[in-house]
């Protein structure tokens, strides 16, 4: 895809050693396996950039083609993700690029071509530190292994930001390894803001099919009326959040 990043004068982003957040779902484990800790729980290696995109007036599609169409002038043109917006907030697509350990953006910028100024009515670009590719592809359905058999996934995506002096205390919610016996994700990751937008922690929760996700939603409705919920304590530490459902067009 086209990395479009503001012109910055921003060299290495350095990240504090803090553990990376859950998202709001779990890797469903295998027959008598427990429960495993999202991607990169406990560490937080690598530099993702991701682009929230609303299409312009009637260019919807051109927008997504050009999206999910790989940069060859990036490191690592292959390392992204593309997800359509479904249901849920304003944004039409997000991309996920994954940059390395550390990123730079140069004065000069990283200009749009001409005949693809008009395509997004607005965008917003935020740098986060996350997992290593390979963890996140893997929870994302996209490494080598599983692109071909994932396509039916649904990806609930959604972003956070705390309360004033709640950081910890809502992190350490996200972060924790599910214990719901009824969790039907297949695949979490949960990223934190480093550079960008005005959200805090970015989680993506990916499910088999919209089947999962159904029964995944149907299972987590019953428990919302009980005290210590997550659904309750999540408005006990968060100042706003949004849920946006999305499929994958690329890879």
């Amino acid at each position: 895809m086209k990395l479009i990043t503001p012109v910055l004068a921003l060299t290495a982003l350095i990240l504090s050693p803090v553990p990376l957040v859950q998202a709001q779902g779990t890797p469903k484990a295998a027959a008598g396996e427990k429960s495993a800790a999202p991607a990169g729980a406990g560490k937080r290696t690598d530099v993702y950039h991701v682009h929230f995109a609303k299409a312009a007036l009637g260019k919807a599609v051109q927008l997504g083609d050009w999206l999910k169409t790989p940069d060859r002038t990036a490191p690592m043109p292959e390392h992204f993700i593309v997800l359509r917006h479904q249901d849920g907030d304003a944004w039409d697509y997000v991309v996920i690029s994954h940059i390395g350990t550390k990123a730079t953006v140069e004065a000069a910028g990283m200009p749009v071509p001409p005949d693809k100024r008009d395509l997004s009515e607005w965008h917003t670009d935020t740098f986060v530190n996350g997992p290593s590719w390979e963890e996140f592809s893997r929870a994302m359905g996209i490494d080598k292994d599983s692109a071909s058999k994932t396509t039916g996934s649904v990806f609930s995506i959604s972003y956070y930001r705390p309360a004033p002096g709640h950081r910890e205390q809502l992190e350490k919610m996200l972060s924790e390894v599910p214990s719901a016996p009824n969790d039907t994700s297949a695949g979490n990751v949960l990223m934190q803001h480093l550079e960008g937008a005005a959200w805090t922690f970015l989680s993506i929760a990916r499910y088999n099919s919209w089947d999962d996700f159904a029964t995944g939603e149907k299972n987590s409705v019953a428990q919302t009326t009980k005290k210590d919920s997550p659904w309750v304590r999540l408005r006990d530490h968060t100042a706003y959040h949004t849920d946006t459902l999305t499929d994958r067009i690329a890879p």
